[in-house]
């Protein structure tokens, strides 16, 4: 069922973005080139737990390792942190924080360009990317049927010429780190509606080749098939009585 959350839960979830947000803001002065992702997460890590009192959503969560997702280049999603991961000049890599506080979780992830030379395809991508993720937060509203989000995404990204993952999605959070209602970010048919009281995110996977994807070894990591690029930015957004408040600030 899709939870419609009480004030005092929803104060609870924006305490919790509030640090997501900490934390990404924290950590993009850390990314630069020669640095491993292994630091990036060790960093985070210390930071979430040490100074924010709080817990690292993805650490352990159904297995996974690490406390952060660091995704580079041609990783779509769930990459992880590697002290043997070091980070180049023109990379670009997706930092992904999420964080559980006081029983509650907040959730969003920010891609960056790694030191001072990028080529155009990296600074499209990562582009159309956010560009993406603002025109679909702009008609968030009560009413409005959740299929809109991923046929609005869909479009604006297939018109500049790059890709939409269709495997992964958004979701609703509060006291679940994934709960309905699921965001697709493609065309689709979910007729479900927002309501206030709402937690959602939204996370568009874009990538530079196609859309096809496949998942490594591990169980976790997903890279692009034809090693294209893949960019994502997610937020986590509030529906309120008559539109929406982003409760993440990336």
């Amino acid at each position: 069922m899709i939870k419609i959350y009480s004030n005092k839960e929803i104060n609870k979830v924006k305490n919790s973005c509030l640090i997501v947000s900490e934390t990404i803001n924290m950590i993009k002065n850390y990314i630069k080139p020669n640095i491993s992702t292994g630091y990036i997460d060790e960093i985070c890590n210390n930071y979430i737990i040490k100074k924010k009192k709080s817990y690292p959503a993805p650490l352990n969560y159904k297995g996974f390792p690490k406390s952060i997702c660091t995704s580079v280049n041609d990783t779509v999603c769930h990459g992880i942190p590697s002290y043997n991961e070091i980070l180049n000049n023109g990379d670009i890599i997706n930092i992904d924080i999420s964080v559980l506080k006081n029983g509650f979780y907040g959730d969003a992830s920010k891609t960056f360009i790694v030191g001072k030379e990028s080529n155009y395809l990296s600074k499209k991508i990562c582009y159309i990317a956010k560009k993406s993720l603002e025109l679909s937060i702009k008609i968030l509203k009560p009413g409005l049927k959740i299929k809109e989000i991923g046929n609005l995404i869909q479009k604006y990204v297939n018109n500049n010429g790059l890709y939409v993952v269709r495997e992964y999605c958004g979701h609703g959070i509060g006291r679940k780190l994934h709960e309905e209602p699921f965001i697709q970010h493609c065309y689709n048919n979910n007729n479900e509606i927002l309501k206030p009281g709402m937690i959602i995110t939204i996370e568009p996977i874009i990538n530079s080749k196609s859309r096809y994807i496949r998942v490594m070894k591990n169980g976790w990591t997903v890279k692009t098939i034809d090693k294209g690029l893949s960019a994502q930015y997610e937020n986590t957004i509030l529906i309120t009585k008559n539109n929406y408040e982003i409760l993440t600030n990336i």
